[in-house]
């Protein structure tokens, strides 16, 4: 009776004694993440120690290789010039700048009736020429656009950091109380300009509106009818 007790302890911590010893396998061939450890894998491959010809050729092509090759931060051919309205992407002297050259703001004043005084500040590293051409003003989701204020366009003007370019816009010519309410403008440097900008201006009644050419003072974009 007592070796037939001995035998069922015995198999049962033979049991045991299996089911720990799986359990500290897989704790071992596994990482912290749950990944099966390939370091066993690994230190059965031939290293390159072992001597392999393509090892020892790889080193060889490496040792002969010149150590004075120029990397590629180290060319001197030319970067690729920014294109109009880079948005601050450095000097474009003699380009002509697009509304992503400028920090933008407007102004209310209270001359001529009222209007919106628009100001184009350039960016830091920018130099551009803006044309002698009225800039694109629209209104509302239909893209009402203000007419000119003055009779001839104005002269070409070249503004680098720090420079600003002023226009005067009144959104309502008229003496009738018609008109769109709204609360922002779309400007952009002309109508080709790809990156137009919406300025916020408050609630303005629109109807008939005018805009002056580009100035480089604020008193000569008065738009005076």
């Amino acid at each position: 009776m007592f070796g037939h007790r001995n035998r069922n302890r015995r198999s049962a911590l033979l049991a045991s004694a299996a089911l720990v010893g799986g359990a500290l396998l897989m704790t071992a061939c596994q990482d912290t993440d749950g990944s099966v450890d390939s370091g066993a894998a690994q230190s059965s491959s031939p290293s390159a120690d072992a001597g392999s010809p393509s090892a020892s050729a790889s080193e060889d092509a490496a040792s002969d290789a010149p150590t004075d090759a120029p990397t590629s931060g180290a060319s001197d051919e030319p970067t690729a010039s920014p294109t109009a309205g880079s948005g601050g992407g450095g000097s474009r002297v003699g380009q002509e700048c697009g509304a992503n050259d400028f920090s933008w703001s407007t102004r209310s004043e209270s001359q001529a009736g009222g209007y919106i005084l628009v100001m184009a500040k350039a960016k830091s590293g920018i130099t551009c020429v803006l044309p002698a051409a009225l800039p694109t003003v629209a209104f509302g989701s239909d893209g009402t656009e203000a007419g000119p204020v003055e009779q001839a366009v104005g002269k070409q003007i070249t503004l680098s950091k720090g420079t600003v370019a002023y226009a005067g816009v009144n959104p309502k010519t008229t003496n009738t109380d018609g008109g769109k309410e709204l609360d922002s403008i779309i400007v952009a440097v002309g109508n080709e300009d790809p990156n137009p900008v919406s300025l916020k201006v408050g609630t303005i009644t629109v109807d008939k509106p005018v805009v002056t050419n580009w100035h480089t003072a604020p008193r000569d974009a008065v738009p005076f009818n």
